[in-house]
């Protein structure tokens, strides 16, 4: 059957849902011999960027289900997945979607104290982990069976019991907040919530341009990930998942190596890159760029769409043209799915942090906590959403659930303004904002942005700003560098420039980061708080 005809049938099957993809591919008639995905490491005999065919990946998740099933594990099951690679990470979720069971995905990066009392607050039934993280965790209690990642995918595919039918509701997995900066906050998703949007927008029409040949830089245990994999499958894509996300030179080379024709990712992918000139790399195959979590900066974005290359229609036929396509939205764990987008190209010019207009699903609203009403056009509020890929709340933890609503909506924490033609800007995080007095705001995010369109030097930076002992407000940026750039020179006076004149008040020094001392996590909120917190203990020891 065409891949047009499979999307279609996928798209008008309403129990189809996100944990069941696979089996209901195979059951629309989607050839086994079709694209399934690909991996950067080995796995079950699988050399690793081999990549699976839709049928070779539906046998190991089947492997998988049977040896998980041998093993104890039925539906509504917690099961928490502690591992390094994407293929442990994503077949083993196959493989207990399969039964019905409830994956917990965890960042691999977390300490094994955090990891193991992260792993009883779930209250699962059993771990999977593999060699690198069941020696994190020796010493410590997880309360739970422990099983080697490594034996899973040697079930008998025949003997996996028969697919669990997931309801609308059912949960179909665990994920979290980052998990290094503090203990994580346990997110479900269900079979409906985290479809929805492939459904709505990703089925709806053609398959859009750059979505063929799919990098994906993405976390492996975030929701992003999973999303990922239900739109590559639904839509007939080529799919690469890497397992290293954070080094920018790793994603290149692997841009390099496989040439897609997208890459995803979140917005520290795109800082990472930007240290690299692009002009001196192999970059033609991509036309697209895929930003979710947080918005991504204006200098980081231009970088990306000047590079590669995308077709245009014109009066002469469909041309290849240079330059990408870069589509931002702003969006987390909780959310499900970006509310917004913006597609950005080299000739585009609405930056200033927009993150664009609401998708079809997403009903929005910027609120004054205080009152719980809408503030008006161009005013700053707390961002509200309502909407059908929503997680349904925190496992275990209903006072979160609801202390993040308002007057129906979900408070995502972060802060906005919407302008007069109805698109939509951010400012910063509620928690990193600070208020000045005198309705004067020091916002964080849109500081970086204005010193980044400021001064070209500089590739990337964070904003740390405290309160002293006698109430008054301080700043320090810290500034990462361009190579070439002079390490000596002093950018004081450009940095207070590009503020606001109430945040340029409150600047006391301005810090260039080596390289080297650039703290890299999984997404820009964690790697901003590691370097404030870095930043932070070197002025307490002065």
């Amino acid at each position: 059957m065409a891949s047009t005809s499979i999307r279609a049938a996928l798209a008008a099957d309403p129990d189809v849902g996100a944990g069941n993809v696979l089996h209901k591919l195979i059951e629309h008639g989607a050839p086994l011999d079709g694209p399934g995905m690909t991996f950067d490491t080995s796995v079950d005999g699988f050399p690793a960027w081999q990549g699976l065919t839709l049928g070779e990946l539906y046998e190991r998740a089947a492997a998988r289900a049977a040896w998980l099933h041998a093993a104890g594990i039925r539906r509504r099951d917690p099961v928490a997945i502690y591992v390094s690679s994407a293929a442990d990470c994503f077949l083993n979720w196959m493989g207990l979607t399969w039964l019905g069971a409830i994956p917990a995905l965890m960042n691999p990066n977390i300490a094994g104290e955090i990891a193991a009392e992260y792993i009883r607050k779930l209250r699962s039934v059993a771990l999977l982990t593999d060699a690198e993280h069941r020696e994190r965790l020796a010493g410590h209690d997880v309360g739970v069976t422990v099983h080697d990642v490594a034996e899973t995918g040697t079930g008998d595919p025949a003997k996996a019991p028969a697919p669990f039918r997931h309801h609308a509701d059912d949960p179909i997995a665990i994920t979290h907040s980052s998990g290094t900066t503090r203990m994580p906050t346990a997110v479900v998703h269900s079979h409906a919530s985290l479809f929805h949007a492939t459904r709505k927008i990703r089925l709806s029409g053609p398959r859009a341009q750059g979505t063929e040949r799919i990098l994906s830089a993405l976390p492996a245990p975030h929701a992003a990930g999973i999303m990922t994999i239900n739109h590559a499958l639904s839509n007939r894509s080529e799919l690469l998942f890497l397992s290293r996300q954070n080094d920018g030179a790793a994603v290149l080379d692997a841009i390099e190596r496989w040439q897609p024709t997208g890459v995803f990712g979140f917005a520290v992918t795109w800082a990472e890159l930007a240290r690299f000139d692009l002009e001196q790399h192999e970059m033609d195959s991509v036309s697209l760029w895929f930003n979710t979590g947080d918005c991504a900066h204006e200098p980081h974005i231009r970088h990306l769409v000047n590079a590669g290359s995308r077709n245009v229609v014109t009066r002469d036929g469909v041309r290849r043209v240079k330059g990408s396509h870069f589509v931002d939205g702003l969006g987390s764990t909780e959310m499900g799915h970006s509310a917004f987008h913006i597609t950005h190209r080299n000739d585009t010019e609405r930056y200033g942090r927009c993150v664009g207009v609401p998708h079809v699903f997403a009903d929005v609203a910027l609120l004054d906590t205080a009152t719980g009403k809408e503030v008006p056009v161009g005013e700053v509020g707390h961002f509200g959403l309502k909407s059908p890929t929503l997680a349904p709340g925190y496992w275990n933890d209903h006072v979160n659930t609801y202390r993040n609503r308002l007057n129906g909506y979900y408070l995502t924490g972060d802060l906005m303004f919407r302008d007069a033609e109805g698109y939509y800007y951010h400012v910063d995080r509620a928690v990193d904002s600070v208020d000045l007095g005198d309705g004067n705001w020091l916002y964080t995010a849109m500081s970086e942005e204005k010193i980044l369109r400021a001064i070209p030097e500089v590739r990337d930076c964070t904003v740390v700003s405290v309160r002293t002992d006698d109430g008054l407000v301080v700043s320090d940026v810290l500034l990462s560098m361009h190579a070439g750039a002079d390490p000596e020179a002093d950018h004081t006076e450009a940095v207070r420039a590009a503020l606001t004149p109430a945040a340029a008040a409150t600047l006391r020094k301005v810090v260039v980061f080596p390289d080297e001392d650039i703290v890299v996590g999984p997404t820009g909120k964690v790697r901003k708080f590691l370097m404030r917190q870095r930043h932070l203990a070197e002025m307490a020891n002065a």
